[in-house]
């Protein structure tokens, strides 16, 4: 599959908030990561250290399945992306429920991220639509 980005694409603001969480779940990652790799007394890890890692690849996912879906030329294939993109905003928003529960300080950016989520639903619901 030809990858190429349409033009019009980086236009659209669902592909720029996507744009805008994946910066942020970057960063956001990156400050956790310093806070959550330690070892503790007794030699564990601390496992809320995956979710920082999953949070960077669900939201790296979110671009090219608009990408995808705009793409497709066929209605249920683009559903299928569409179903796709639902299923990572879902999962990215539990990650970061998550997070918030772990033991670090960079928890308190993750209300940030969250709302951009909530705002990311807002437009995929009314892009949704123009499909």
């Amino acid at each position: 599959m030809n990858y190429a980005m349409p033009l019009y694409l980086s236009d659209m603001p669902l592909y720029r908030k996507a744009m805008d969480i994946i910066y942020l779940s970057r960063n956001i990652s990156t400050y956790l990561q310093h806070d959550l790799s330690y070892l503790s007394e007794d030699g564990q890890e601390d496992p809320n250290i995956y979710f920082t890692g999953d949070i960077i690849q669900q939201s790296n996912s979110l671009a090219p399945e608009i990408i995808n879906a705009e793409r497709e030329k066929f209605s249920d294939n683009k559903y299928k992306h569409v179903e796709a993109l639902e299923r990572l905003t879902y999962l990215l928003n539990r990650n970061c429920k998550r997070l918030e529960k772990s033991n670090s300080n960079g928890r308190d950016y993750l209300p940030l991220l969250r709302s951009e989520l909530k705002k990311f639903r807002k437009l995929q619901r009314t892009w949704m639509l123009t499909l």
